[in-house]
């Protein structure tokens, strides 16, 4: 759903797929499976085989959403020479509509593959297989219809519900139970908070392609807030964030390292203040890899404070 990447001129067939890959995406969608790892770690139930396939499947569902992305938005006509972020394979012609469909659906059954798997590994009654079923079909699902389809919802502002969902309540949660085999409410705290870290970095993606999507009908909530309120919401969404984590340490932690997390907190700062004075959407660019590192660095430290507990 985001991009991260910066611009790169395509000279052959095999960067272009690379460009529409989006690998450097690939360590957000890792943090919110070792955010359940970590806490399941925390109660003496974490299974290395489980979490390896969460990874894979993880991985796998943010590269389906990237390569949809990507079909959706050429399709759409919403990624524009204009627009100040990357254009990838389909948008410069080195990558066919009919093979990105094939692309599509081969990361569909690679994903469904290693979905299958880590359900036969991890789930024992017949109630969690049927409830990971669904939740990896609604995954799948969601990663397409954000930009593919006659009603994608990233175009009608609601990309920033989905990622707090998927990024953060189901993959730190449902990654929790698959290793724990039991569902504990105190867990939402990090996974909202994992959650919001990601809808963040989708925020200044959506913000530095506020004028372009405005003019291509894509009606992200950066575009639907205006400029300013989607710098306002920028910095509710992150102090929030940090409220969960800080919340979680205070209720649930004796250590002291589970304020590790805090040592983020001056680049989340800087960020937001950047954020702030960065007028123009050339100005906002440079500020989407450094969310995304902010965003990485809290849940590393984070992690870090629950394995050392």
């Amino acid at each position: 759903m985001m991009s991260i990447m910066t611009p790169c001129t395509t000279t052959s067939p095999t960067k272009a797929w690379l460009e529409s890959l989006r690998l450097r995406t690939l360590p957000l969608a890792f943090a919110s499976i070792v955010m359940g790892s970590a806490l399941a770690s925390l109660q003496g139930v974490f299974h290395p085989v489980i979490a390896l396939l969460a990874l894979l499947t993880a991985g796998l569902l943010q590269i389906l959403s990237n390569l949809a992305n990507d079909y959706g938005d050429a399709e759409k006509g919403s990624d524009t020479p204009d627009r100040v972020g990357p254009l990838r394979g389909m948008q410069k012609g080195m990558i066919t509509a009919a093979q990105m469909k094939r692309a599509i659906i081969l990361t569909v059954v690679l994903s469904v593959i290693a979905g299958i798997a880590l359900i036969a590994v991890a789930c024992q009654k017949p109630s969690d297989i049927f409830g990971f079923l669904i939740l990896g079909l609604l995954s799948i699902g969601a990663a397409i219809t954000y930009t593919v389809g006659t009603r994608p919802y990233g175009y009608m502002g609601l990309g920033d519900i989905s990622v707090l969902i998927f990024f953060g309540w189901i993959s730190v949660a449902g990654t929790f139970y698959l290793q724990a085999g039991y569902f504990d409410w105190i867990v939402m705290l990090p996974a909202t908070a994992t959650g919001l870290l990601a809808t963040a970095v989708l925020n200044i993606n959506n913000l530095r392609d506020i004028d372009t999507d405005s003019a291509n009908g894509k009606n992200t909530l950066a575009v639907r807030l205006g400029p300013q309120n989607a710098r306002r919401y920028h910095t509710l969404i992150l102090t929030a964030a940090s409220l969960c984590l800080a919340i979680f340490s205070a209720a649930y932690l004796r250590h002291w390292s589970g304020w590790l997390f805090l040592l983020a907190i001056p680049m989340l700062t800087l960020h937001l203040y950047q954020v702030k004075n960065a007028k123009t959407s050339r100005e906002v660019r440079p500020l989407l890899e450094q969310m995304v590192k902010a965003a990485l660095l809290t849940n590393v430290l984070f992690a870090a404070g629950l394995l050392l507990n």
